[in-house]
């Protein structure tokens, strides 16, 4: 139910569990949520895929680490990062996939990698870890829960470490109105570059711009 001040009451932000949430689009599947605190844009609970049919979705992405079309859109995350990454630095690939490539491509430039996917790559022991980085890519737009997911892998970042993001940003309501990126039933998390600006602030860093779907995160020393 909507208050008389337009926010919904009964629906607080999945990221940062603020109440001030309005409608913030409507098409003929589902309602998009926005949050005036984080700048959120979200599909409420309702509308989410239960775990079965969310796996089926998954299972028709056929990206593989023999796909050169593939590689070249990881390289859009891959290079930047390796430019800050110090010599055989220990990571995570978290949400790889049917198909783990990013971890592949990290591996052969060096590095020690970890992966985890609730579906394909379930083994939690990466909890119990530190990393020198951890890479979500086209994850962040997957999460039910992005807020508690992502200070979780905050935390297993080690000092000086980086959290590399890739996932496509919300602009505006126009532009959000014909998006294809929307209508993947399982994107229910919406990101924009004040929502990551937030992030940031709340982790005490900056918020790295790169292109129009990569940001990096540096935790602090």
């Amino acid at each position: 139910m909507a208050s008389i001040s337009g926010y919904n009451s009964l629906i607080n932000c999945p990221l940062c569990a603020d109440k001030r949430v309005k409608s913030y689009f409507t098409d003929l599947r589902r309602n998009y949520m926005d949050c005036q605190a984080c700048s959120l844009v979200f599909v409420p609970k309702a509308f989410h895929l239960n775990k079965a049919d969310e796996k089926r979705e998954y299972d028709l992405h056929q990206n593989s680490g023999k796909d050169e079309g593939y590689r070249k859109f990881l390289r859009r995350i891959v290079e930047p990062l390796l430019l800050r990454l110090p010599r055989v630095s220990k990571g995570l690939d978290f949400g790889c996939g049917p198909g783990p490539t990013l971890s592949q491509m990290l591996e052969e430039a060096g590095h020690l990698m970890d992966i985890y996917d609730p579906y394909y790559s379930p083994d939690i022991s990466f909890k119990t870890k530190r990393y020198d980085f951890i890479t979500a890519t086209e994850v962040l737009e997957h999460l039910a829960q992005p807020g508690y997911e992502l200070d979780q892998l905050w935390t297993l970042i080690t000092p000086g470490g980086w959290l590399a993001i890739m996932t496509k940003r919300v602009k505006n309501v126009e532009a959000f109105a014909k998006w294809h990126y929307k209508n993947d039933p399982t994107h229910i998390s919406f990101f924009s570059e004040e929502t990551f600006q937030f992030i940031a602030a709340r982790w005490g860093t900056e918020a790295g711009f790169i292109g129009s779907d990569v940001v990096l995160f540096q935790k602090p020393y």
